[in-house]
């Protein structure tokens, strides 16, 4: 009879993990009604957005005559191109205007600053599945064949996008934490990041030494790596050891700032 009694400190230990859950819920169900207007339709704009950017640029293609150097469907190619990317800028700047927009709920003893990072992680990375999963439903209902040849790669280097985006996303908490200002700066960032990674034309086909220097984007790495799971035939040469350490050494930076900088302010 008294196993089936469970101790005083694994009673705490349960109610300290449910306490957890229960703020991590909440933040999130308030990252999601804070969207456009504070309400859940906000939440479904968000979710959209991705679609909106794919008509634009297919759009635009269309009107310019452009065809696309991937195969011959124009949607799949700028797919392809710009959700990997959007995926990691999404993730990147949503974390630290989460931090930012949550500051004051760390007055709660409940709730500590790290916390809003992880529910600000959790919303954008289900909102990245989610515009994906939308933008391929797109696809189909507008004749296009969104499976790739290789679902692996495809897969993973969309993964690698979100994984990226989490690790930038928790050196800018870091960094907001000292200068508020960088959320303004980052934009310029992810700017020139975004049109410089060959979402709009195929990076292999530029000029060796162009291409050279191109490689030095992570993003352009993560768009061929995605790129390279439609058309394995394509001249792609992906460096897998430079995008994990990208991805494992800002995460890492990530957190030791929060250790000693962002954990040092509350």
């Amino acid at each position: 009879m008294s196993a089936n009694i469970s101790s005083p400190s694994s009673l705490h230990r349960e109610s300290h993990i449910d306490v957890y859950l229960r703020v991590l819920s909440a933040l999130m169900l308030r990252d999601m009604r804070s969207r456009f207007g504070g309400n859940y339709w906000g939440y479904l704009v968000q979710v959209l957005w991705p679609c909106a950017h794919l008509a634009i640029i297919v759009g635009a293609m269309s009107f310019r005559g452009m065809k696309s150097p991937m195969g011959d469907d124009a949607m799949v190619f700028v797919a392809t191109g710009a959700l990997p990317v959007l995926a990691f800028q999404y993730i990147s700047r949503e974390v630290m205007k989460g931090y930012m927009i949550h500051k004051p709920l760390t007055y709660f003893p409940q709730v500590k600053r790290f916390d809003t990072v992880v529910a600000r992680i959790l919303v954008e990375i289900i909102n990245s599945f989610m515009g994906l999963m939308l933008v391929l439903l797109v696809l189909i209902c507008f004749g296009s064949d969104p499976v790739p040849v290789d679902i692996t790669t495809a897969i993973t280097g969309y993964l690698a996008s979100i994984a990226l985006g989490i690790g930038i996303g928790t050196v800018n908490v870091g960094i907001c934490s000292v200068f508020p200002g960088w959320a303004l700066g980052y934009i310029l960032v992810t700017l020139t990041t975004y049109i410089t990674a060959g979402v709009y034309f195929m990076a292999c086909y530029m000029p060796t030494e162009i291409y050279y220097y191109m490689k030095w984007n992570p993003a352009t790495q993560l768009i061929e790596w995605v790129r390279l799971g439609y058309d394995p035939q394509l001249p792609i040469q992906i460096d897998y050891l430079y995008i994990f350490a990208w991805i494992f050494g800002s995460l890492t930076i990530g957190l030791l700032m929060e250790r000693y900088i962002v954990r040092a302010q509350q």
